[in-house]
């Protein structure tokens, strides 16, 4: 394995243990010292084909394009690792058992949206802007305002943003 800081192929297994349908495995450059995360899966004999938007153009299906556009969304965002895999993992089986040998690239990018939604809401609206396109601002509320009313249902009240409470006390008089 090349180390991804140094690029020497010298390194060792620190740790190893079961991640979903992956090992993950911790290693140490022999070299550099420094530290890096691998992932090993077995090679899974079905190869999916993506249907392109323009319905053509037809690529194998690529993992780190998914895995990219899910690192892009949750960047700076308090998610671990682990659950980015997860995640991953979960869209991987979804499509796996709905689709034979071709999936429609629209069905990967509505099931990214869908779990996105579900574990972080502005990594899903960073994924939805770039992923659904938004011409102007008015597109990107539209996608938003159903979140913000399921916000304010669960709640129970829209929060209130004015100054202090009235009739409380105004403190250090």
């Amino acid at each position: 394995m090349e180390c991804p800081f140094c690029h020497q192929d010298n390194d060792k297994v620190v740790d190893s243990r079961a991640s979903g349908a992956a090992i993950r495995r911790r290693r140490e450059c022999l070299e550099c010292k420094r530290r890096y995360t691998t992932y090993e899966r077995a090679e899974s004999g079905l190869r999916l084909r993506v249907i392109k938007k323009d319905g053509t153009t037809r690529e194998a299906y690529d993992r780190t394009k998914v895995r990219r556009g899910l690192m892009l969304a949750l960047h700076k965002r308090p998610v671990p690792t682990e659950r980015l895999d997860a995640i991953l993992q979960e869209i991987e089986d979804e499509l796996t058992s709905k689709y034979d040998l071709e999936i429609p690239s629209r069905a990967i990018g509505d099931l990214v949206m869908e779990k996105l939604r579900r574990v972080d809401q502005v990594a899903y609206v960073r994924f939805a802007s770039v992923y659904r396109d938004f011409k102007d601002i008015s597109q990107f509320v539209q996608e938003v305002e159903p979140m913000l009313s399921q916000r304010t249902d669960t709640a129970g009240t829209k929060r209130r943003t004015e100054g202090p409470d009235e009739s409380g006390p105004t403190g250090g008089d």
